[in-house]
């Protein structure tokens, strides 16, 4: 079904897309690139390793409007203070041929008693980045604390924000190359998000990704 709507949102592209050369104007650009993928978030570095997870450099045509979601959605979750807020899908990319691998990527509030801390989850490894990094084949985590002037009263209650890498289908070894290439595509995302909640510091993550692994 996903393939199916993906399909149909391609040509329905293709067909703007004509009828905006028929008119004379010039034609938006197709999102199918790494670098036009996840709302823009992705830097040159995650884009490449975007492309090395999903063995592609075309790209389904991407949506746009993820990364202002994500925004209000966590902002509107902090307010609410609720135990379990849901998740906010910032987007998900696969390649343009016909296939079932896909990076979809998210993010929620958590709670400290969230943290996978020293439990080594089945398939993970700890890294050194934001309150806490963990990484795998098929998942990686990034959770970091935001003190912002748009949530209010975070400067004594901090909001803390999970990102949520996910790599349906995925046939990649356990590796450090591919560990790091899930962690640098969701650094770049997490780091799009601070900075759209205005979060000072940007909630401590550095301008690029910190893969330095953990002792397990």
């Amino acid at each position: 079904m996903r393939r199916m709507l993906k399909s149909a949102a391609s040509g329905l592209a293709v067909c703007l897309l004509a009828t905006a050369c028929a008119d004379g104007e010039k034609p938006e650009p197709e999102r199918v690139t790494a670098g036009r993928q996840c709302d823009d978030t992705l830097s040159p570095q995650a884009a490449g390793a975007l492309e090395r997870a999903l063995e592609t450099k075309r790209f389904w045509p991407a949506a746009s409007g993820g990364l202002d979601g994500v925004a209000e959605g966590l902002a509107a979750d902090y307010a609410k203070a609720e135990r379990r807020p849901p998740a906010h899908a910032l987007c998900e990319a696969s390649p343009s041929v016909a296939d079932v691998r896909e990076v979809a990527i998210g993010f929620r509030l958590y709670k400290d008693d969230e943290l996978l801390g020293g439990g080594h989850p089945s398939r993970l490894h700890p890294y050194d980045m934001g309150v806490e990094a963990h990484a795998g084949p098929e998942k990686a985590y990034l959770f970091v604390r935001c003190v912002s002037p748009r949530l209010k009263g975070s400067d004594s209650r901090n909001a803390r924000i999970e990102g949520r890498l996910i790599h349906f289908w995925s046939k990649l070894p356990d590796t450090a190359p591919i560990r790091e290439a899930h962690l640098t595509i969701l650094h770049s995302a997490t780091l799009a998000v601070v900075r759209k909640l205005g979060c000072e510091d940007d909630a401590g993550l550095a301008e690029k990704p910190v893969l330095k692994p953990l002792p397990e």
